[in-house]
């Protein structure tokens, strides 16, 4: 199955980058060949861009939840987060995105798409550094793509 790893973020808005932490420590790993891994600084249409013509899509970014606590790490499965804003605004979200493109047919959309969010309180303020709440949840997001990676 074609699979793409995308690690979601901003280096410079401290938690916000912690999907392209987790593709840094991912890269570590022995994955197979054939799965590629990447990162994206991007949301809505562009991020669409960037899975189509893959089965398998595993989104890693951050998350930001009521009730949720830093450091948490979730797992969704898209079309059912719709609430996922991964944009910028001067985009769509990429929920709305993918709604556009089933709608259009667009036979070029990933099969599965799953989220691995780590939930952020600090997306905000200037830094390369994550906070220690979510810089202790790098390692289990890196356990739960290559988990969903063996079920490939």
């Amino acid at each position: 199955m074609k699979t793409i790893v995308l690690g979601i973020g901003n280096p410079v808005l401290q938690d916000d980058g912690v999907g392209l932490h987790v593709i840094t420590a991912l890269r570590q790993q022995r994955i197979n060949s054939e799965v590629s891994i990447d990162t994206a600084y991007t949301g809505g249409m562009n991020l669409l861009d960037m899975m189509r013509g893959y089965e398998k899509v595993i989104l890693v970014d951050a998350i930001k939840q009521n009730g949720g606590k830093a450091g948490e790490v979730k797992r969704f499965i898209l079309p059912e987060a719709t609430s996922l804003h991964s944009s910028n605004p001067h985009d769509i979200s990429l929920a709305e995105a993918l709604l556009l493109a089933r709608y259009i047919h667009d036979e070029t959309l990933p099969k599965e798409i799953i989220v691995i969010g780590i939930v952020v309180q600090n997306t905000f303020d200037f830094g390369e550094q994550l906070s220690k709440e979510v810089a202790a949840a790098v390692p289990t997001a890196v356990r739960m793509v290559l988990k969903e990676l063996d079920n490939t």
